[in-house]
């Protein structure tokens, strides 16, 4: 493995170490829900708190509340969209907890939209089967619930925050038997190793990763990267949703969103002939589940017709007011939706695959967690019904958080009737294990290699996949120069690992089943519909030695320089 003149040089150096009780790395929903409800926690963001998607969810967050709706109507509509390969208890529990999620919310100061007389105002979104969105600000729900999360976790005393801090790989004891913390670059530019009793990883999934998308740029697949570097169990990373209506604005990465709200009250989809097109494909049009409408839309742009959302009528004047968000950006790229056609297409949006968790936000390694969409707990199958990832992130997060107290409650126990602690925190010489890689990457350099994987996956693992494309998508992977000579940076070097797992992931199921679509294999297949799981193969790693007096050294040149 060779390094570039910007490398990090840390063979034989000492490193920084810092010591933590519970470690969280994000800024999204699930990253600061959990810190808030564990008891301490450090929270370690690359930029600063209230990033990633999050902040851009114009959706809502789904939960019965209303007269109509029960947790069990919201559980089998959770199913309803998941083809065939929903997990139904993890449907069951977060429909259940979707009232007590709003209530948590609301009484952390979150201001979603209500009536007149203060009752919560519901919409209603594709494949639900009745009004049971809350919303806040109209569509700036994501933004609000953030605001409100960032205001908590700033005020509050047991959660410390480092910002500016790049999350470089997972730290794990010699025997990599356990995680034990996370190597990271920090704001001033030094190497350091955080250890914690617990690792949380809360960065947000994969979408940036496609070309055409409406995630913003720090959503590239961390957790799965460090977790495939690391052999942790990963699944589903073939199903990745993309949203029907992204507002098509030459040049914009990425593409603004145009909330699936648009369709629940009334816009409709037409080409530019003034033609409607899901009336044919689906009995609920517009409402299809979003893989139906994506691949409508798809198919529109293939015949070299160009697809718009009219919202003329259904909204019209009202636009600044119920839909803030949306009219903002539209008028933003010279188009008044009061009264213009706005054209759209199909963008990646939502990863339901991700680092494998149970229902607790356990990894398949001891002492990890993933919450948000980093994770990939089952509960959305094959396809993510509107509005249900703000619900999952915060609720997996609180889920997760209370486990991981409980855990580390037991394990000061046993350290206590020990006579001390245990582990990486034990005087003496403690030698711990790091992908190779993390200690040579190149802290530049990452922006020729990105673009050419994110026009890759768009290009061979988009709306419509198939063998040919995917098997060319793999060996044009294995071609990229700074990525095959360890030279690219960090983003890149994430977005690698990520790609070869999603193109692979995606040759493998020899099916359509919701958001991944085969024009090969254009049915679904029964004998294929079950969560697929998979452990990658590990990467070489380095040995870092912490020594009783807090010192922590890269073990020998040649264990990180070598080939």
């Amino acid at each position: 493995m060779s390094t570039t003149p910007d490398a990090l040089e840390p063979s034989g150096s000492t490193l920084t170490l810092q010591r933590h009780r519970v470690l969280i790395v994000g800024a999204g929903v699930a990253a600061l829900s959990a810190a808030l409800e564990l008891g301490e926690a450090t929270i370690l963001v690359d930029a600063s708190l209230g990033g990633g998607s999050s902040p851009w969810a114009q959706g809502g967050m789904a939960a019965a509340l209303g007269q109509d709706d029960c947790p069990r109507a919201h559980a089998e509509d959770t199913l309803a969209v998941a083809g065939g390969i929903g997990d139904v208890a993890m449907a069951d529990a977060i429909a259940s907890a979707a009232p007590e999620v709003i209530a948590w919310l609301r009484a952390i100061g979150t201001r979603f939209d209500t009536d007149l007389g203060g009752v919560l105002v519901l919409g209603r979104e594709a494949g639900h089967r009745v009004r049971r969105i809350v919303h806040a600000r109209g569509d700036a729900t994501g933004a609000e619930i953030m605001r409100s999360l960032v205001e908590a976790v700033r005020r509050a005393p047991h959660v410390g925050v480092q910002e500016g801090v790049t999350v470089l790989d997972l730290v794990r004891d010699e025997h990599d038997t356990r995680v034990v913390g996370v190597l990271a670059q920090q704001a001033d530019g030094a190497l350091t190793v955080h250890l914690a009793d617990a690792v949380v990883l809360g960065t947000g999934g994969y979408g940036h990763l496609f070309a055409a998308t409406t995630n913003p740029p720090q959503v590239v697949g961390a957790a799965m990267a460090m977790a495939a570097r690391a052999a942790i169990a990963l699944a589903d990373a073939e199903l990745v949703q993309f949203h029907p209506t992204a507002l098509a604005v030459a040049g914009a990465d990425p593409l603004p969103l145009l909330t699936e709200a648009l369709r629940g009250e009334g816009a409709v989809l037409v080409n530019d002939r003034g033609e409607r097109f899901m009336s044919a494909l689906h009995r609920d049009a517009e409402l299809a589940p979003r893989d139906i409408v994506a691949r409508g839309l798809y198919a529109e742009l293939l015949a070299g017709r160009h697809p718009c959302l009219d919202a003329r009528q259904a909204v019209g004047d009202s636009f600044p007011e119920r839909f803030p968000t949306v009219f903002a950006l539209a008028m933003a790229a010279g188009i008044d939706p009061r009264n213009t056609l706005l054209a759209v297409s199909p963008a990646a949006h939502y990863c339901m695959g991700g680092v494998a968790t149970d229902g607790e936000g356990r990894s398949g390694k001891a002492g990890l967690w993933v919450v948000g969409e980093a994770a990939s707990t089952g509960v959305h199958g094959a396809n993510r019904l509107a509005s249900n990832s703000l619900l999952e992130g915060v609720f997996m997060a609180r889920v997760a958080a209370r486990a991981i107290r409980a855990e580390c409650e037991a394990r000061s126990a046993v350290d206590h009737a020990n006579g001390g602690p245990s582990g990486f925190t034990s005087a003496g010489t403690v030698r711990l294990v790091v992908a190779r890689s993390a200690l040579s990457t190149n802290p530049d350099g990452d922006a020729a290699e990105l673009g050419a994987i994110r026009t890759l996956l768009w290009e061979r693992a988009g709306v419509v996949r198939d063998e040919a494309g995917l098997r060319q998508g793999l060996a044009d992977l294995e071609r990229s120069g700074g990525l095959a000579t360890g030279s690219a940076g960090n983003t890149a070097r994430n977005a690698l690992v990520v790609a070869r797992v999603v193109l692979r992931a995606a040759l493998d199921r020899t099916e359509s089943r919701g958001a991944h679509f085969r024009s090969d294999y254009p049915q679904a297949d029964p004998a294929q519909a079950a969560r697929r799981i998979v452990r990658p193969e590990p990467e070489a790693t380095a040995e870092l030695v912490v020594d009783g007096n807090g010192v922590c050294v890269v073990a020998t040149r040649a264990a990180v320089m070598a080939a």
